[in-house]
């Protein structure tokens, strides 16, 4: 990974949260003209050029502006976000939702990722080692720009009838001590979900494991919807000693 100076930071986190909040490639322009970088718009300009030869943006044939790659989005999520604390009454919330169902795993999960779909206004979906699957929110995709192309919403769709697709991924991080992880892009394993992006938390009852999270556009709102997916988690997580 290239190192980057203080400037190119800033200037790829302002690119990232452009790009999440408008689901458009960014141009200089924009930049000069919306922020305050403190620098010219040919310095705007020369250091979008090397953050694309570094791998962190790319361009769009279609487009003069650029948009982030999945590893600047990853870098974005362990280096730049600050996430954003959940309110006491959205846990709240969250927590009565799914209290209630708290007596069996099925139950648990299948509310659990209503709430979760809800609360995050996209797909949410959770697997377990046993072969369980849930999923929830499938409508809310069908409002972001990106599945407006069929291919790419038809191939997502089409994963949610393959529980044993969605285990193999999310197994292989569901050991980890870090509990939360992220995924971008081709890390899902198929080349028309290199468009999406996931947060998920593993959880652990006393027999079984699994995951939980959602699943949309690489730009999801990474720091409002971590918090959110994090303590879904651990509510399962407490929830599920007693299962």
């Amino acid at each position: 990974m290239v190192d980057l100076t203080d400037r190119q930071l800033h200037i790829l986190k302002v690119i990232i949260e452009e790009y999440i909040d408008t689901a458009m490639p960014v141009a200089s322009e924009t930049l000069d003209k919306k922020y305050n970088l403190g620098v010219s718009p040919a310095t705007i300009r020369n250091e979008m050029v090397r953050l694309t030869t570094s791998g962190y943006l790319k361009q769009p044939h279609t487009s003069a502006g650029r948009t982030p790659t999945p590893l600047a989005l990853k870098f974005y999520v362990d280096r730049l976000m600050k996430p954003k604390e959940l309110s006491v009454s959205d846990e709240v919330s969250v927590k009565q939702n799914i209290w209630d169902h708290r007596k069996e795993m099925d139950e648990l999960l299948r509310e659990a990722t209503r709430t979760l779909a809800k609360q995050s206004k996209t797909l949410s979906l959770a697997a377990t080692d046993e072969g369980d699957f849930f999923t929830s929110g499938i409508g809310n995709i069908l409002e972001m720009p990106e599945f407006y192309d069929i291919d790419i919403t038809k191939h997502l769709l089409d994963t949610l009838d393959e529980a044993e697709y969605w285990w193999k991924i999310l197994s292989g991080y569901s050991d980890q001590d870090e509990s939360l992880y992220i995924l971008v892009g081709e890390e899902f394993g198929g080349n028309l979900l290199n468009n999406c992006g996931g947060i998920f938390v593993s959880f652990r009852s006393a027999e079984h494991k699994g995951a939980i999270g959602v699943v949309g556009p690489t730009r999801l709102n990474y720091s409002r919807l971590v918090p959110v997916v994090r303590y879904m988690g651990s509510l399962i997580n407490d929830l599920a000693k007693n299962l």
